[in-house]
């Protein structure tokens, strides 16, 4: 077969994560010539993602600038992109996920009428404002693909309603699974001293339809969940973003048993998910990690586009509601056969081979 180029295109750690297993397969096939872009939408996260599965990118734009406009972040994008397809001419284009990134790669492509390939394909929650933009974003992506690499069976009826070709559309499983698998398998360090006699529940809050008010509910909650449960210990690795750092030191900062500390390196975030009694969070990714691992995850979101752990009872939508908050996380705290029906160690996401399906489908297009 012919040599073909491959540009993988990654922007943010939960891309990175998504993409390490992808771009490691091609690497691996003698007919792919293949080019790694970081956009750096974030800098020093995605960094730490790269290194640990030594993958080096050959194209840099560090795009990232502090507290940057969606408008000025996707101009910036889809300008520094079009020089790079310009200069690449790839015949193939890989992102993941749903990321400003992924919709400008799209688009781009589109442009230059170059193939693109949307990992991560097919989620919806069916309302663009929620989680916003990130619903707009694959929704865009979508409408632009020409392989639609789909995780679940759910994801690929969304793509059918959506009128995408059944054709088009091949379900792989969550490549997050592939490099989980990879990871949780070695000996890991969280690299923070906790205290091995108390519970500990792990945090993540980034998402920007929770800034403001919900977020203060958020950090309401935990200080109460702190204040009532002298056997727990919160371990909150904050995003950087100010409308979440600030917040939070000013919030949290004063309880015993809340630690806050700096994003924490992909590694030493599984650590803390293999050490977690359960996890409080919305970040997609953890959604899907976490019931692999068997801990129950509380998802500060009122919508998901990923039903199915929902449908398996292994996590649970609280919002960014303070009651709800507080009431299902001191359940599973105290009722033992609640936390055992969601610490099942089922995952409806993937089997680990997710990458080696989505490399599959392209040697047989080329060939």
């Amino acid at each position: 077969m012919k040599t073909k180029r491959c540009l993988c295109v990654v922007g943010t750690r939960p891309e990175a994560i998504k993409m390490a297993p992808v771009i490691l397969a091609l690497k691996n096939e003698p007919w792919a010539n293949v080019r790694v872009l970081a956009t750096a939408q974030h800098r020093h996260m995605l960094d730490q993602v790269m290194s640990f599965f030594d993958i080096e990118p050959d194209i840099d734009l560090n795009i990232m600038r502090p507290n940057q406009a969606l408008t000025t972040l996707t101009a910036r994008l889809l300008l520094k992109l079009d020089d790079v397809l310009k200069t690449e001419k790839p015949d193939v284009v890989l992102a993941q996920g749903d990321t400003t990134t992924v919709m400008a790669v799209a688009l781009a492509c589109f442009y230059h009428r170059i193939p693109f390939g949307h990992v991560e394909a097919g989620l919806r929650t069916w309302n663009m404002q929620n989680p916003f933009p990130e619903e707009a974003n694959r929704v865009i992506a979508g409408r632009l693909a020409r392989w639609h690499f789909a995780p679940t069976e759910n994801a690929r009826q969304n793509l059918l309603r959506e009128g995408v070709s059944d054709a088009d559309i091949i379900v792989t499983g969550n490549t997050v699974i592939d490099a989980l698998l990879m990871t949780a398998s070695k000996e890991l360090d969280i690299g923070i001293e906790l205290d091995d006699a108390k519970r500990l529940i792990l945090v993540t809050s980034h998402r920007r339809e929770n800034f403001g008010e919900p977020f203060r509910n958020i950090c309401r909650a935990l200080n109460t969940l702190a204040e009532r449960n002298s056997d727990i210990q919160i371990l909150y690795p904050v995003h950087p973003n100010p409308n979440v750092k600030d917040v939070a030191h000013e919030m949290l900062g004063g309880s015993d048993n809340i630690i806050l500390c700096g994003p924490l390196d992909y590694a030493p975030f599984i650590a803390a998910m293999k050490r977690a009694y359960l996890i409080i969070s919305d970040s997609g990714g953890v959604q899907e990690e976490a019931p692999a691992l068997s801990k129950p995850v509380l998802v500060l979101r009122d919508e998901t586009e990923r039903p199915e752990a929902v449908e398996m009872g292994v996590v649970k939508l609280v919002g960014p509601d303070y009651k709800r908050i507080i009431k299902e996380t001191q359940l599973l705290l105290d009722d033992g056969v609640a936390y055992q029906t969601m610490a099942r160690g089922v995952s409806p996401y993937g089997d680990g081979k997710g990458a080696g399906r989505i490399v599959s489908a392209l040697r047989e297009y080329f060939a």
